[in-house]
This record gives structure tokens, C-alpha cells and sequence, in this order.
């Protein structure tokens, strides 16, 4: 089995993809700031996992990380989740996008090139296609980010691709849609404070945990709330060591997007969680988020051509996991 990278594991989406790397026999180097990710997951998969198998490091990638490198020797593969994530907040404060995901970005290929590790996967969002010309969107789609988070992967995107071209670096980029779901089990979940995700801010509204919100700008949808594709973070995970499979076993440099090939509007998806757990609730307006796009929703056949991957969970299956992970953590980590 291989020894994984994995920064941003603190994270809701990396702490659940440290979950899925160590089931699977994979030895876990977790990274994180903890500026926005959490300890206690990482404390939990040390302890059932063993320091042998997983060890925590605290550290910003903006600094100097020559130390974690002479010190975890025998890195196969990095797989890059940590960054700043919230599109709101990006056009209020650009500097903080364009410092934490680039820089950061920037340091760590550094690194890894210079230690000899040749093989990324890199979370990156389907904010970098902007407002689509056309649905499904596929991954020859322009890209034009309407803002700064977009912005700021997509010139980490175009960072890779030179340090592929001068330094040899193999990488996937993976594309997300919009993320659900916790781990199957209900033992890792979201804990962001606030969560920027419908489908668990859904879900806490049906428990009754706090009000939920409409958050989504007026749009030119059916019922003016915003479409999306909505991908189980299992689902997306699974996809990710697929990913590194793939580049293991000689794979070529490529982009792709992780998503379902259907769209949801925001009150659709509201009105499925009020379904699924059989608990309605208030939908209460809010100052709509900047920089959102109408409309954002995937081909995913490259992904099935090229890793043999397709999701399988519903959103059923994420709001159920999520009733599991909200009961025993109504708070989230941290209480």
C-alpha cells in the first residue's frame, strides 16, 4: 500500500478522505493549519488506527516545509484539499484567496519536487467555469470564474501544468461540484461553523439544530433558486483513489470533473430533506451570496472512461448519513 499526503485533512472532505486512505490499508501523512479544520477527527483515526499508520502534522503550507519532508520519507502521492473554500467570503476578502490557495499551492509543489514526489491530485471546484454556456458542463467548457475562490484555483490549476511541464510532475485535477453527505457510518462529517453547504444546512434545519436560511440569489431557473449537482463526499473521495490508481499505474496528466450529469435547485433539494427525515421547516431569506452562477452541472463520462468512476449514493443516502452524523455531533467537532 502507499504513503499518502494528505493536507487539509482536518477538513470535512479530508478528514472523511483519511477515513476512506487508512480502510483501505494506505499509510496517512495528515497536514493541516487548523485555522478552519479540526484536530479531534484526526485524533479519533490515531487512535483506532495507530501512529504507525497515520501521523498528524501542524503546519501552514505557506511556510517552510522542508522539515515534514526530511522527516516523512517515502511519500508516493499528495493529494492537495486544503484551502480557503467559502465564495462569499472570497469577494470580501480576495487577499486571504489569493495568499492561502496560491501561495500555499505554490509551496507545496516546491516541496514535493525537490523531495522527488511526482504524483498530485488537486481538489479544484467547478467555480472555475463561471456561468455556463452550456449544461452538462464538460471539461473543454472556457473558463471564466465570476469569483475570487474560482479565480484563485484556476491560476493553481495553471501552476500545476507548468510544474508538469519543468519539473515532471504527474497530476489529476478534480473538479468538484457541490459536495454532501458524511461517511456512511456517521462517524466523520461536516463541522464547518457556519456550513456553506445546502444539503447539511438542510439537514440541520429538519433537526430542528438551527434555522436554515435561504441563501441562494434570484436566479433564472424555474423557481429562482439556484441549480446544482450534488455529489456524496464518499462518492467524490472514492474518486480520488481511483485517481491515485490511476497515476500509479502510469496515467497521463488530466482534468476532470466529479459530479452526478443532473442538476437540483436549491428549493428541490430543500424539499427532498423535508421528505427524507419527514420534518419541515421554516425556509427563512437571507442576504443572497455574491458570485454564485445560476447554474453548474456536470458531464461526468470523462471520470467513467478515464477512472472507472460513477457515484453511487443518492441524496437519500447523504441526508441519511448526515441524520447519523448530526445526532451524535449536533455541534460538530470542537463541543
Amino acid at each position: 500500500m502507499s504513503k499518502i499526503l494528505v493536507t487539509g485533512a482536518g477538513g470535512y472532505i479530508g478528514s472523511i478522505a483519511a477515513y476512506l486512505l487508512l480502510q483501505k490499508g494506505h499509510e496517512v501523512v495528515a497536514v493541516d493549519n487548523f485555522m478552519t479544520g479540526y484536530r479531534e477527527p484526526l485524533k479519533i483515526l490515531t487512535e483506532k488506527f495507530g501512529k504507525e499508520k497515520i501521523r498528524v502534522y501542524e503546519i501552514n503550507l505557506c511556510n517552510d516545509l522542508s522539515s515534514l519532508f526530511l522527516e516523512e520519507k517515502g511519500i508516493d502521492a499528495v493529494v492537495h484539499y486544503a484551502a480557503s473554500c467559502l465564495v462569499d467570503e472570497s469577494m470580501k476578502n480576495p487577499h486571504k484567496y489569493f495568499s492561502n490557495n496560491i501561495t500555499g499551492s505554490v509551496n507545496l509543489l516546491e516541496q514535493m519536487t525537490k523531495s522527488g514526489i511526482r504524483r498530485l491530485i488537486f481538489s479544484s471546484t467547478a467555480a472555475v467555469y463561471g456561468e455556463p454556456q452550456d449544461i452538462p458542463i464538460d471539461e473543454k467548457h472556457r473558463l471564466k470564474p465570476i469569483n475570487v475562490y474560482g479565480q484563485s484555483k484556476k491560476m493553481v490549476e495553471e501552476i500545476i501544468e507548468w510544474y508538469a511541464k519543468l519539473k515532471g510532475l504527474h497530476y489529476l485535477i478534480l473538479r468538484y461540484f457541490n459536495v454532501c453527505g458524511a461517511s456512511d457510518d456517521g462517524v466523520m462529517g461536516d463541522s464547518k461553523k457556519p456550513s456553506t453547504h445546502l444539503v447539511q444546512n438542510a439537514v440541520r434545519g429538519a433537526l430542528g439544530l438551527e434555522p436554515f436560511y435561504l441563501t441562494s440569489p434570484e436566479v433564472s431557473t424555474p423557481d429562482k433558486t439556484a441549480i446544482r449537482d450534488y455529489v456524496n463526499v464518499i462518492d467524490l473521495n472514492e474518486a480520488h483513489i481511483a485517481g491515485l490508481e490511476y497515476l500509479s499505474n502510469g496515467g497521463q496528466s488530466e482534468v476532470v470533473n466529479l459530479g452526478t450529469n443532473t442538476g437540483s435547485s436549491v428549493l428541490e433539494i430543500v424539499h427532498q430533506v423535508q421528505a427524507i427525515t419527514g420534518h419541515t421547516f421554516e425556509i427563512k431569506r437571507t442576504v443572497p451570496r455574491a458570485g454564485d452562477p445560476a447554474r453548474l452541472v456536470a458531464t461526468n463520462k470523462k471520470a467513467r472512461q478515464l477512472l472507472n468512476w460513477s457515484p453511487k449514493r443518492t441524496i437519500t443516502a447523504s441526508v441519511k448519513s448526515l441524520v447519523l452524523w448530526y445526532q451524535s455531533h449536533p455541534r460538530g467537532w470542537n463541543y
